[in-house]
């Protein structure tokens, strides 16, 4: 029986396939205009069956009452004008385009009331109009789309033809997702609106299954002979909640975690380095990020008309540009101020203002930012729990990032002659390495790193001039904790102080009480390891 059952279902979704290519005939739709209600009745189950999805935006108009026969075809009424004698007039259009239809000279059709017939559903008709909508989004083509209906149908009301459809879907849908969401939407629907011994045996599958859509609806039932099996349920509902929580406190921390590790990898070699207090080092994240924009608008980006290249271009350009800005504080300000840090924290301080009021004068206080098509939507795990694509991409470019800076302190004849001033500057003056290039080249390429973390804080946030001071405290923290000079430690750190500020936000404490807590934490830990997670060794630690 199963096994006919199988079949049946199969030989049902191929011939709702196959109808989805057929578009729904004009006598059809002049159907639902008859007086007779059982073939109004008739006609829309049959266009609930024809399979094509157009039909949906048809039947949504005929629930507005939005259709009008005229000339012998349904059309759709735009719009509803009022001439100076107060007559009525209807803007006609395509059922299907939704576009203007013209007459003869060209100019859209506009046609009194009175030579229109309007179709008026009743409130049956609307009922079942409703029902072939769903039924219609249940089997539509694309996945996503399908999904969607199933979820929802769950939440709504029970129509004719739904739980019989649900089941179809369950059994024998080809993708896993719809397939498990069509048996929680049919659970739910029979908990909703079955027998007792339905809603027992539903809630014992919407426990099993931890369907966190449920909770509302098992939290206000009141049968004492399911309060077991609902009070089980609940708690294998909690038990999902609380890992979906966790799961987005660690997908967010991780996303911030890696905004700090790109802002603290420069200031960390500049600060290692020179001495120097760098209070400007957040700035040059706010111009990569304007760079960003500035790119968005060159090549036209826009929601409406996409043109992602931008995207690719902004990188290189949010570095170049970030790092020229860098140079210029560099032999201006920062090149008289090395190992003087309290001078070069109150000049870089007020560089960093001049340049977001210079900023805020060009392009005021917020500009919106509109990612890249291929950095929308995500992947999705389970429900409940998915990575987004611009979070992806911010963790992979900061690895990127971490691994080419590694690459160059380690295998470049610059990342030595880095390493050695870090170590020691007069040593390394006397073995003939030009110090003051090393250091424009290493505060160039901190300012560019932290340009190329604006650029990738464009797709989770917005871009404003004061945007960079929001991190520079934590990327300074971030250096502090993981060891001055330590990209290692950089890491760490900045992934850890990440972490810990989101489950702080996400659990007890609010945003603020969460920077604080992180605050205390951080110069706790200073107290007992005032070198850093990763402390120097040997003659370095005499320095």
């Amino acid at each position: 029986m199963n096994m006919l059952n199988k079949l049946l279902a199969c030989g049902l979704l191929a011939l709702t396939t196959l109808a989805a290519t057929a578009a729904p005939t004009e006598d059809l739709l002049k159907d639902l205009s008859a007086k007779d209600s059982a073939k109004r009745t008739e006609t829309l189950r049959m266009l609930a069956e024809s399979g094509d999805q157009r039909v949906v935006g048809i039947l949504g108009e005929y629930r507005l009452g939005s259709l009008c026969l005229w000339n012998n075809q349904v059309v759709l009424a735009l719009e509803t004008s009022t001439n100076e004698n107060l007559d009525k007039f209807i803007h006609l259009g395509d059922v299907f385009s939704r576009e203007p239809l013209l007459d003869d000279s060209g100019k859209p059709l506009v046609l009194p009331v009175a030579e229109l017939t309007l179709i008026d559903p009743s409130r049956k008709d609307r009922k079942a109009a409703l029902n072939a909508i769903m039924l219609l989004e249940l089997h539509a083509p694309d996945t996503e789309q399908r999904l969607e209906a199933v979820r929802k149908s769950g939440l709504g009301i029970k129509v004719e033809g739904l739980p019989e459809t649900l089941a179809l879907l369950e059994q024998s849908d080809r993708s896993r997702a719809v397939r498990k969401s069509a048996k929680e939407s049919l659970a739910l629907l029979n908990f909703r609106f079955g027998t007792p011994a339905e809603q027992l045996s539903a809630a014992g599958i919407l426990g099993d299954i931890r369907s966190v859509r449920a909770r509302s609806f098992l939290e206000d039932h009141e049968d004492p002979e399911a309060e077991t099996v609902i009070k089980r349920a609940l708690e294998r509902i909690d038990s999902r909640e609380r890992l979906i929580l966790a799961f987005n406190i660690f997908n967010s921390g991780i996303s911030s975690g890696s905004i700090l590790v790109l802002m603290a990898l420069g200031l960390a070699v500049t600060f290692g380095m020179m001495g120097v207090i760098n209070m400007a080092h957040g700035e040059m994240m706010m111009i990569g990020a304007y760079t960003t924009y500035c790119m968005q608008l060159l090549f036209g980006h826009t929601p409406e008309t996409p043109n992602s290249i931008y995207y690719v271009v902004a990188l290189p350009m949010s570095f170049l540009i970030s790092a020229l800005f860098g140079g210029l504080i560099e032999w201006t300000v920062v090149r008289r101020l090395y190992k003087r840090p309290l001078e070069s924290l109150l000049a870089t301080y007020g560089v960093g203002l001049v340049l977001i009021q210079t900023i805020r004068l060009i392009f005021g206080d917020n500009r919106p930012s509109n990612s890249p098509v291929w950095l929308q939507g995500g992947v999705e795990l389970v429900e409940g729990m998915g990575l987004s694509f611009n979070r992806i991409f911010i963790f992979v470019l900061c690895a990127a990032c971490v691994l080419g800076v590694m690459a160059l302190m380690r295998f470049t004849t610059l990342g030595l002659k880095m390493r050695a001033v870090i170590q020691n500057r007069d040593m390394a003056a006397a073995m003939g390495i030009n110090t003051r290039m090393t250091d424009s080249f290493t505060f160039m390429l901190g300012s560019g790193l932290a340009g190329v973390a604006g650029y990738a804080l464009t797709t989770i946030g917005g871009i404003t001039p004061n945007m960079g001071q929001n991190y520079i405290v934590d990327s300074f923290l971030v250096v502090v904790t993981g060891g001055v000079g330590n990209l290692a430690g950089v890491v760490c750190s900045g992934m850890g102080l990440g972490l810990l500020n989101k489950i702080l936000e996400g659990t007890l404490f609010g945003a603020v009480w969460a920077k604080i807590i992180v605050l205390i934490t951080v110069i706790t830990f200073i107290q007992f390891k005032p070198s850093g997670l990763f402390a120097p060794k040997g003659r370095l630690a005499d320095d």
